[in-house]
């Protein structure tokens, strides 16, 4: 199966990025959905992975601070690179931009995507929206 994953305009695919963003970190995982939405989507360049079908499976966003966030992908969708893919686009992005650091909170569990793409780890292990996770940060420049 092939999958497309392109930059996405906030304003008009704000119902699929929720959508996945929504089954993931929402229903998936149990964050409080006014923790999930925290007001800062208008500002961020978001990216959305599609299937052949055009259905939403995945997302990401970068903020303009260089923080990647909202990485996430449908269960059904997961181990065939999809997050991978995404977060290379965020990173594409982010240099494209001139950005010379990005960082992120990583899911405990994900950690080891992030250490593939180069990141290292900044700081302990904290809970966040009652998930464990680490500061991860990576040099652009």
């Amino acid at each position: 199966m092939e999958f497309r994953v392109a930059e996405a305009d906030w304003r008009v695919r704000e119902t699929d990025l929720m959508a996945v963003r929504n089954a993931v970190f929402v229903d998936e995982q149990g964050v409080p959905p006014e923790l999930e939405s925290d007001g800062r989507d208008a500002e961020a360049t978001h990216f959305l992975a599609t299937n052949e079908a055009g259905n939403p499976v995945g997302t990401a966003r970068l903020l303009a601070d260089g923080q990647i966030g909202r990485i996430a992908v449908l269960p059904e969708f997961r181990r065939r690179g999809i997050a991978r893919r995404l977060l290379g686009l965020a990173l594409d992005s982010a240099r494209t931009r001139g950005d010379r650091r990005v960082w992120l909170h990583a899911q405990h569990d994900a950690t080891d995507l992030y250490l593939q793409a180069g990141f290292r780890v900044v700081g302990e292990r904290f809970m966040e929206a009652g998930i464990l996770h680490i500061g991860m940060e990576l040099d652009l420049a």
